[in-house]
C-alpha cells in the first residue's frame, strides 16, 4: 500500500472513534467534548486536503446515479460538518472560547444540534459508501462471510431500536430543541447505541449501493 493511502486509512479511522464518542457527550463531558471537537476539526481539514483530488474530478467523466447520489451526500455532508463546527466554535467554553464570531448563542445552539446528528447520519452514510473496501479485506482473510451478514443484520436492527430508543429523528427534523442525556445510562451502552446506529446506515446505504451498482444505473 501507498504511504498517502494508509495515513488516509489511519484518519477516517481516527474520524469515526471521535464521531461515536463526540455523539455520547454524557460519557465524555463538556470539556473533553470540545477538544475532541477540536481534533475532528483538524483531521477533517486533512481528511479533504488528502483528497483534493476528488474535489478537482468533479467535473470530470460520466454521472451515474451512484456517483450523483455520492457527490450530493459528500456536498450535504460538508454543509452539516461545516454547520456543527462553527456553532460549536460559538458555544465553547474552553477549546474555542477566545474566539468571538458574534452569533447568538440560542440560535447557536439550535444549529448544532441539527448539524450534529446530520452530520452522524452522514458521515455514516459516507462510510457505507466505501464499504465495498471493507468487505474486500474480509475476504481477503477469508472470514466466514455468510457468519458476518447475519452479525451485521442483527446490528442493523438493533440500530433501529438505538435510533428510535434516543429520538434522533426529533433532532435532526428540531422536533425537539434540547436534547435529552441519560447519564444513568452505562457508557459502554450509550457508545454502543451509537455504533448499532452507525451499522444501521452502513448497511443500507452499503447493500442500497450495491442495488445500484447491479442494475447498472
Amino acid at each position: 500500500m501507498k504511504f498517502k493511502f494508509i495515513v488516509k486509512i489511519i484518519i477516517d479511522i481516527i474520524m469515526t472513534l471521535i464521531l461515536i464518542l463526540l455523539m455520547a457527550f454524557q460519557v465524555t463531558g463538556q470539556k473533553a467534548h470540545e477538544w475532541l471537537g477540536a481534533s475532528m476539526l483538524v483531521l477533517f481539514l486533512l481528511h479533504n486536503i488528502l483528497n483534493i483530488r476528488w474535489y478537482k474530478n468533479l467535473i470530470k467523466g460520466k454521472y451515474s446515479t451512484l456517483r450523483f447520489i455520492h457527490i450530493f451526500l459528500n456536498i450535504v455532508m460538508l454543509m452539516a460538518m461545516v454547520g456543527a463546527m462553527v456553532s460549536g466554535i460559538v458555544m465553547s467554553r474552553y477549546a474555542f472560547s477566545f474566539i468571538d464570531l458574534g452569533f447568538s448563542m440560542a440560535f447557536a445552539r439550535k444549529f448544532h444540534l441539527v448539524s450534529v446528528y446530520w452530520c452522524f447520519a452522514l458521515m455514516s452514510i459516507h462510510l457505507g459508501m466505501h464499504w465495498g473496501m471493507t468487505m474486500a479485506i474480509i475476504k481477503r482473510l477469508n472470514l466466514n462471510i455468510v457468519a458476518l451478514k447475519i452479525i451485521s443484520a442483527v446490528i442493523a436492527i438493533y440500530g433501529v431500536y438505538s435510533f428510535y430508543d434516543n429520538g434522533i429523528l426529533s433532532y435532526m427534523l428540531l422536533r425537539n430543541e434540547f436534547v435529552f442525556f441519560d447519564f444513568e445510562k452505562r457508557g459502554g451502552l450509550v457508545i454502543f447505541q451509537y455504533l448499532t446506529m452507525m451499522g444501521l446506515w452502513v448497511f443500507i446505504t452499503y447493500y442500497g449501493a450495491k442495488l445500484i451498482r447491479n442494475k447498472g444505473e
